[in-house]
């Protein structure tokens, strides 16, 4: 038997694409194939595991230091969620003041010493807000804790720049280190031709589309009633995707570091898809 790996992911992708939607239906996957899940919430709105939690608002690692000082035990920072997934949102600065990014590095500097990375550990997820790889939403896989990245697009154009331009600061970090991209996670918008689109852009930048979410209002649903669609509708289709995508990040091989498109390739295959055309009907008066 092999030594047992932490494989730590970071999310990636344009805001209000779905990563944390995605990250929590996701992780609950995970959780039913019996693995050991941690969820690190980077975001300063701290949402990334209200699903999870039911709705429970959890208090983030930067209010907690502000308010209580750095001698914190770990439960005051980490809450089980949905079967058992570790819950962590690091939080951000008072408003108007420092970096959001900062949070970041502080949170998990923070669960390191609190030892919250365990060995029966199978997996930490890392859900990074932000459009570019940058700064301190960069560190997950600046400091070769995040090896694995995914990026959540869909087919929507400026989704989709988002993911090249992520895919760029990838690439400047795999180039130093260990960090690789897995593939493309599709968040499905009902864009016309989105699935082929999304595999001939995965397959631009030479990764995958390692799997298509399609769109189902049960999310929205499940979303109201604070929970994953895993929770809320077991048996629902929308259940069994998330639980294949969970099957599909489980068994993936297929590591690579990105090839970033110019501007002018990227909307090349825009135009391709007839996105371009259609960009230009809605704006036409």
């Amino acid at each position: 038997m092999g030594e047992k790996v932490l494989r730590q992911i970071a999310i990636y992708g344009k805001g209000g694409i779905g990563k944390s939607t995605t990250t929590q239906n996701l992780t609950a996957g995970l959780s039913e194939l019996g693995k050991n899940v941690m969820v690190v919430g980077c975001d300063p709105k701290a949402d990334s595991t209200r699903l999870l939690l039911g709705g429970l608002a959890q208090k983030t690692v930067l209010d907690t230091l502000r308010e209580e000082g750095e001698d914190v035990d770990l439960e005051r920072v980490l809450k089980s969620g949905y079967n058992g997934i570790r819950c962590v949102e690091s939080g951000g600065p008072e408003p108007g003041v420092g970096c959001a990014g900062r949070g970041i590095i502080t949170s998990i500097g923070l669960l390191e010493r609190l030892g919250a990375y365990t060995e029966d550990l199978d997996y930490v997820f890392y859900d990074v807000l932000g459009d570019v790889v940058c700064g301190g939403f960069a560190m997950p896989i600046r400091e070769g804790k995040a090896k694995e990245i995914y990026i959540v697009a869909s087919g929507e154009m400026m989704s989709l720049y988002a993911a090249n331009n992520i895919s760029k600061g990838i690439q400047k970090y795999a180039n130093k280190g260990v960090v690789r991209l897995g593939g493309i996670i599709c968040n499905s918008r009902n864009v016309e031709r989105e699935i082929d689109l999304l595999k001939a852009f995965a397959s631009e930048l030479g990764t995958q589309l390692i799997y298509f979410v399609p769109r189902d209002n049960i999310v929205q649903r499940a979303e109201i009633h604070r929970k994953t669609v895993i929770e809320y509708r077991p048996e629902a289709q929308q259940a069994a995707e998330y639980r294949e995508l969970a099957h599909k990040i489980e068994t993936n091989k297929n590591f690579v570091i990105p090839k970033p498109m110019t501007q002018e390739r990227l909307e090349e295959i825009l135009m391709e898809f007839g996105l371009m055309d259609t960009l230009e009907d809605d704006y036409r008066i």
